[in-house]
């Protein structure tokens, strides 16, 4: 089936004069997962992991992705030709090195520039002059093959509430007309999802497992236009934009709108001066703009602004991850009960944990796919179980659950790795070290001033002493009902300035801690909580932080070895423990309850 949409693309290519034809993993708004409409890449190669780039040329094709998904592009690219680029990997051209040495000769590069990000889309734009040729960037080939191909999504607008958000729309607005005059703007364009569902108060359910809406936004100090479906917006949600001053404006007007402002000038005839993150707008969107735009090219003031949390968002997100950790240990009690006695699977696992979200009133949706993953598919970073493709559960190894939900108090993220029987010496020294490198990480003090790049060595320190790392960021800010993913913070060792994801810790952020060790055919390890960054004490030495706990799930003490943790290692687990048992003891009863208090018991006391 493959190779079939690859010849039926390659003559689509050939018709166009297309030498080398380009398909990220992205929608119109670089989201990190993209509606069923943008499932181009996945249509084309087979491959279903949420990060990657495909590249078609006359005769090969190669998928392009990150070590997360190794493992799994591997097993789904098999028997399509399609050769597996691992980036990052030693002698691993990246995607612009492949593009440049594949062109041929007066070759022209074809991408649809609406899903290319602007810096890539320039590369090309060189690229392809310098053989002589140039980009083809207003086709997507995709429409002609994919007969079947789903529609644009358009899902109901809601207004998220105050007592929810803690801050008027109308306020931020003012807060990022300040940022425009500051950046000297005279207009800010806006292109990410996420940022403009916090700007206006405003979600929707366009995106996978994100609570956005399709939509971009134009935002002056007298003017604020919103381009989206107007179809999703009820009397009321369009009343309430009214009373913002906001014009809605059809979605697929955008391009033409900007297009227009070219032909514009200011009042004293010099040319508009917009506010962009190039890095997160499309190539179409550099073009339609034109040379003749002055272009403050900065973070979006948003990014910062949606990352640090108020009050009233703080104080609901304690509550939405209350309610979330008791359904992740109830489905823990379940599971450790029932493991290898009732017939149990990845799905039918993850499906049963969902249901236990759902009997909450504040759930919406998971926040992202559910990783279920049990014994080797562990070692799968991103794994993800189908009903073509799962594992039977057995009372025996390890089962690793990434899961989250969307509530109407706010986002949860949450890793528990579940002892399910007997265990190599192996899985237990690995459990062992996840959880200490997880422990010190979140117990971490620190001055003001410190970045993820600081940071990240509490967590991996313990790995690195033995040879050992994972391939990914040990964490990612997360959003107030919104992308569980969010920038600007993080914990990574690897500072990347294109991703801009590496800002200093301000009270509010909030961050996963989620170390992991995965071996390839045996296992994979994963602990994660998500902490408030907290401001701590305050003395001559400068202004101290902290981590407080968001999350609220007990720890498997049965993978554990105690002997390999350090005293101070066992309080910091007792602690937790002791808290988690405080927490989540009045949604318990009868022998649940005696559960809870054998899981959290307090290590150091029954060695005493």
């Amino acid at each position: 089936m493959i190779q079939d949409r690859l010849c039926q693309l390659r003559d689509a290519m050939a018709e166009a004069e297309i030498s080398c034809y380009i398909i990220p993993t992205s929608d119109y708004h670089n989201s990190e997962y993209v509606s069923q409409h943008f499932g181009v890449r996945t249509f084309f190669s087979g491959f279903t992991g949420s990060a990657g780039t495909l590249v078609v040329t006359g005769r090969e094709a190669a998928l392009f992705t990150d070590g997360r998904y190794f493992i799994q592009a591997e097993q789904e690219l098999a028997g399509s030709s399609i050769r597996l680029m691992k980036m990052g990997e030693a002698d691993v051209p990246d995607i612009r090195e492949y593009v440049k040495e594949k062109l041929p000769e007066n070759g022209n590069i074809g991408f649809d520039g609406r899903v290319v990000m602007a810096a890539d889309g320039l590369f090309y734009e060189k690229v392809a002059a310098e053989k002589g040729g140039r980009v083809i960037w207003h086709l997507d080939l995709a429409d002609g093959i994919w007969g079947n191909r789903p529609a644009l999504p358009k899902s109901p607008v809601f207004i998220l509430q105050e007592c929810y958000c803690g801050e008027k729309a109308a306020d931020k607005l003012v807060r990022l007309r300040t940022k425009i005059k500051e950046a000297g703007a005279d207009l800010h364009l806006l292109t990410t999802l996420d940022d403009i569902a916090w700007l206006f108060n405003l979600r929707g359910a366009d995106v996978q497992c994100c609570p956005v809406f399709l939509a971009y936004a134009v935002i002056a100090q007298s003017q604020c236009f919103l381009f989206a479906n107007e179809k999703s917006f009820g009397e009321k949600e369009k009343a309430y934009l009214e009373a913002l001053g906001v014009s809605l404006r059809p979605y697929e007007s955008f391009y033409s709108f900007i297009a227009g402002l070219c032909q514009k000038e200011t009042a004293d005839g010099q040319a508009k001066k917009i506010l962009l993150s190039e890095r997160n707008c499309n190539y179409r969107v550099k073009k339609e703009l034109g040379e003749q735009m002055v272009i403050i090219d900065r973070a979006n003031p948003t990014s910062l602004m949606k990352a640090v949390k108020n009050e009233t968002e703080q104080e609901n997100l304690r509550k939405a991850h209350l309610m979330d950790g008791v359904a992740v240990t109830k489905f823990m009690y379940w599971l450790k009960k029932n493991a290898g006695k009732l017939p149990m699977t990845e799905l039918s696992a993850a499906a049963y944990l969902e249901k236990l979200r759902r009997e909450n009133p504040s759930f919406l949706e998971p926040s992202f796919p559910t990783i279920c993953a049990y014994g080797e598919n562990g070692a799968i970073i991103h794994y993800e179980a189908t009903e073509e493709s799962h594992a039977v559960i057995k009372s025996k190894g390890l089962l690793m659950v990434d899961s989250g939900g969307h509530y109407y108090e706010g986002s949860t993220d949450v890793t528990r790795t579940f002892v399910l029987g007997e265990i190599t010496e192996e899985m237990r020294q690995d459990f062992t070290l996840v959880v200490r490198a997880m422990l010190r990480l979140k117990s971490v003090r620190f001055l003001y001033g410190c970045r993820g790049s600081n940071l990240d060595l509490a967590a991996r320190e313990v790995l690195w002493e033995k040879g050992l790392d994972y391939k990914h960021g040990t964490g990612h800010g997360v959003g107030f009902l919104l992308g569980v993913h969010e920038g600007p913070n993080s914990f990574r060792y690897k500072e990347n300035q294109e991703r801009r994801e590496d800002w200093m810790f301000e009270e509010g952020m909030v961050t996963t801690d989620e170390p992991g060790i995965y071996r390839e055919g045996s296992h994979g390890i994963r602990i994660e909580n998500e902490l408030l960054c907290r401001k701590g004490e305050q003395n001559a030495y400068g202004q101290f932080m902290y981590f407080e706990d968001l999350t609220y799930v007990p720890i498997d003490l049965d993978g554990l070895d105690f002997s390999a943790m350090e005293k101070r290692e066992i309080e910091m687990l007792d602690a937790y423990h002791e808290a988690v048992f405080e927490k989540l003891s009045p949604f318990f009863e009868g022998e649940e309850l005696a559960w809870l208090r054998s899981v959290t018991t307090c290590i150091e006391c029954t060695k005493g």
